[in-house]
């Protein structure tokens, strides 16, 4: 399945302390290439009917990210299930490829608001998954 790739500059404002890129921001990188990923297929952000929503989220840091640079946020569809999808990621450099800063995985699970519970992915979402 195709990569998802998208590109963020970093914030001065995104460290921590140690002038290392705050372990949040691992975590808003991966967000916010899943909200890309989720607005390329015209799937729902918002809690309203039937959506996508996160079931796991997780990070391995691997090495400390400065400022200033571009995160590149990479994310692979490893498996699609019934209702759930599961994702690889991982985090490098623009200005360092193939170094990689942290690694992540993601479980997505479409969700029936009214009724509190899981749905199979609907098929065009599905065909467009893949």
């Amino acid at each position: 399945m195709k990569d998802f790739i998208l590109e963020v500059p970093l914030r001065w404002g995104d460290m921590d302390a140690m002038a290392h890129l705050n372990n949040v921001m691992y975590f808003r990188l991966m967000e916010e290439a899943r909200i890309q990923w989720f607005q390329q297929f015209d799937l729902p952000t918002l809690p309203t009917g039937e959506a996508c929503i996160l079931a796991h989220v997780s990070c391995d840091f691997v090495r400390a990210m400065a400022y200033p640079g571009v995160a590149m946020v990479r994310q692979v569809v490893e498996r699609i299930g019934r209702s759930s999808v599961d994702m690889s990621i991982t985090i490098e450099k623009k200005s360092e490829p193939g170094v990689t800063y942290a690694t992540g995985r993601s479980v997505l699970v479409w969700y029936d608001y009214t009724a509190g519970k899981s749905l199979p992915w609907p098929e065009k979402v599905r065909q467009a998954i893949t």
